[in-house]
């Protein structure tokens, strides 16, 4: 996969929609694409499958708080790689001509300014706005929304996600940028998988699978709505007994290595 389009043709001409998958590692999401289980996320992947990238951070709140200052996860490999979104930042190594770069401290209030309406749809603690800190994510957009049944631990999870979000593009006219976190992936995820009393590879697999089957409409939504640029990423893994680490917020290769993409819908390219 390239660097990127040029997104200062994209921004303006585009709806913008930022997908994080919460915990979702690279190696399963991966080998699911090898088994052919990801068909609606196989339509917009390469045929290489996910880009492997490193996230800017091991847990929630700091990725997206980087990711909403223009830091997504960087390519894994060597080289100086121009971002997509940059904040101004005298000396940035990674702001290029193809970057859109804004004076506003963050992606949402900079499209905010340039018109567009910024929509959140949550998904985990981080995004529940049920105290201080689960408000401050969401408070970086107009609109947010979260309940219970968009969050962890909930069957349907992204299937309800996906509704509102349809419903909500739907209603509102001109450019919008949506946010959406998804929480079907993140622990616990054993919901997934009848008959399976602990997280595991396996139940971290299968919430994947019901994520590729709930997305399917929003992307048809927005295909019909208006041209769109999508970028799909994790925001962390997460470890499952590796080295004896569970968990995230930790240094290993499994939380710092997830899967990438970014893809055009409504038939326009930059």
């Amino acid at each position: 996969m390239t660097d990127g389009p040029d997104m200062n043709r994209v921004v303006g001409t585009h709806d913008l929609v930022l997908i994080t998958l919460d915990t979702l590692r690279f190696d399963v999401a991966q080998a699911a694409f090898e088994r052919r289980e990801l068909p609606v996320f196989a339509r917009h992947l390469p045929s290489s499958g996910w880009e492997r990238r490193h996230s800017p951070a091991s847990f929630t709140y700091a990725a997206h708080q980087a990711f909403f200052a223009g830091y997504l996860p960087a390519p894994a490999r060597p080289g100086r790689h121009p971002r997509l979104f940059a904040s101004a930042f005298r000396g940035s190594e990674s702001t290029g001509r193809t970057t859109f770069v804004f004076d506003e401290a963050t992606l949402p209030e900079a499209l905010a300014t340039r018109g567009y309406h910024t929509m959140c749809i949550g998904g985990v603690g981080f995004f529940n706005q049920q105290n201080a800190l689960g408000r401050v994510l969401p408070g970086l957009f107009a609109e947010s929304h979260w309940n219970p049944a968009l969050g962890v631990g909930r069957r349907g999870s992204t299937m309800r996600q996906v509704a509102l979000a349809v419903e909500r593009l739907r209603a509102i006219d001109g450019r919008v940028f949506l946010f959406v976190n998804v929480s079907a992936i993140h622990a616990p995820n054993r919901v997934h998988l009848p008959g399976y009393e602990d997280d595991s590879i396996e139940t971290h697999a299968a919430a994947l699978r019901s994520v590729d089957a709930a997305l399917a409409p929003l992307f048809e939504a927005c295909a019909a709505r208006a041209p769109t640029f999508v970028i799909t990423c994790s925001d962390h893994g997460t470890a499952y007994g590796e080295d004896g680490h569970h968990g995230h917020r930790i240094g290993h290769e499994v939380v710092w290595t997830v899967p990438y993409t970014h893809f055009f819908l409504g038939g326009s390219t930059c």
